[in-house]
């Protein structure tokens, strides 16, 4: 890819989302957007009314809404809650079409997908802008909240996946599944999740702070980051590793975030006596996160999507801290064992539990294996990376375009 032509090559883009901005997809957001505009792009973001992603709750407050009427909806019963989403057509539709109507000179809309949106794809082909559409979630896959109308939203997906001009997704399995679903959709490639290296570097100085605020000593840290939520499974890997810390005693748990099940887990740690070596932080801002990384020595993803790119699996490796992970494929695409991080069989805490006490006992290992992480991430993982693949992918898909 010649870096220097794409990333001068396109001037403007519309980021649109129908997301909170908050949590993960504030950061993936802010990303995007601001390595985008690192290359001189202009980039205008336009948000679920009130959800500025600029401005809504910290990255560790997956609970919180962005607005108190957002949680009313999100209370709606299942199929009302779908017809609301299906509606949002015509409010994306007004705001997407008035911001074409003035920035005729845009290269091309970068949409965030979402169920039930078609309005953007439709405005743009109309008006021979081509649109890109960012896939992180669909109807083909297990969710949270199950669809209920769940032929509808499939119906719409596969016109939106064929109508567009380019998809891009995090993960081979997750393009692979799409395209058994949706025959002939759009060309599409596949970018991992990503993090800014320079957000997260520490210095020496920084790491001794922040362990002796937080009481760790010399102790050898497993951290977690994240959403305290049953499908991540931090209570559970706490629960598992509980009677083991006893005979770990150079081995101490920092758990960083909220959620459903964050109280639960508090009341199960010093229930059980465990508050010494399991320190939980409850919510923290986004900007407080690379200090707590610094203090960590390795790190627990005990679940995650068998489909997904966990951001904070990048944001470990960003910050030379070795993560153990759940070897889904979408994993693997990125971690080399032993190399760049470790993995064990998806879904079997136990493992997870036995690889990170032993692991654990070499802190010269952890170290070698996390600057191995953290080259890698330099090399191939920041958003900048990502942003350079977009616009080169753009380039492709208007080449083709214009030879057709």
């Amino acid at each position: 890819m010649d870096t220097a032509r794409t990333a001068s090559s396109v001037r403007k883009v519309l980021y649109h989302h129908r997301t909170q901005g908050k949590a993960v997809e504030g950061v993936h957001i802010r990303g995007v957007t601001d390595a985008l505009r690192a290359e001189g792009v202009t980039v205008d973001v336009i948000s679920l009314p009130g959800a500025d992603p600029y401005a809504s709750p910290g990255a560790m407050s997956p609970t919180r809404q962005a607005r108190p009427w957002m949680g009313l909806v999100t209370r709606l019963p299942e199929p009302l809650f779908e017809l609301v989403e299906l509606a949002y057509n015509l409010v994306a539709g007004w705001r997407v079409a008035a911001w074409l109507r003035r920035n005729p000179d845009v290269d091309f809309v970068y949409e965030r997908y979402s169920l039930f949106m078609y309005a953007t794809v439709w405005l743009a082909r109309r008006r021979g802008v081509p649109v890109i559409l960012e896939v992180n979630d669909s109807a083909i896959v297990e969710r949270v909240r199950p669809l209920a109308l769940r032929r509808l939203a499939m119906a719409i997906e596969r016109r939106v996946f064929r109508d567009a001009d380019g998809l891009v997704f995090v993960s081979s399995v997750f393009r692979d599944r799409a395209r058994a679903a949706h025959p002939g959709m759009a060309p599409a490639i596949v970018t991992p999740n990503a993090a800014d290296i320079a957000k997260f570097s520490f210095s020496q100085e920084q790491r001794e702070a922040t362990r002796a605020r937080l009481g760790l000593g010399d102790h050898v840290v497993c951290g977690y980051l994240g959403a305290f939520v049953p499908w991540h499974a931090i209570d559970a890997f706490v629960h598992r590793i509980a009677d083991r810390l006893a005979t770990a005693p150079w081995l101490k748990l920092l758990l960083v975030g909220d959620g459903a099940t964050y109280a639960p887990l508090r009341a199960f740690v010093e229930e059980r006596g465990l508050s010494g070596q399991v320190l939980l932080t409850g919510r923290v801002a986004h900007d407080e996160v690379p200090g707590l990384l610094a203090a960590m020595d390795m790190a627990i993803l005990p679940s995650a999507g068998d489909y997904t790119s966990p951001v904070k699996l990048f944001e470990f490796m960003a910050c030379a801290v070795p993560p153990v992970a759940p070897g889904f494929a979408p994993v693997r695409e990125v971690l080399d064992e032993d190399e760049t991080g470790w993995m064990f069989p998806a879904g079997d805490l136990d493992a997870a539990v036995d690889a990170v006490i032993a692991r654990s006992m070499d802190p010269a290992d952890l170290a070698r294996v996390g600057a191995n992480a953290r080259r890698r991430v330099a090399e191939r993982h920041q958003w900048r990376n990502n942003v350079l693949q977009l616009v080169d992918f753009h380039h492709r898909l208007q080449a083709a375009r214009e030879s057709a």
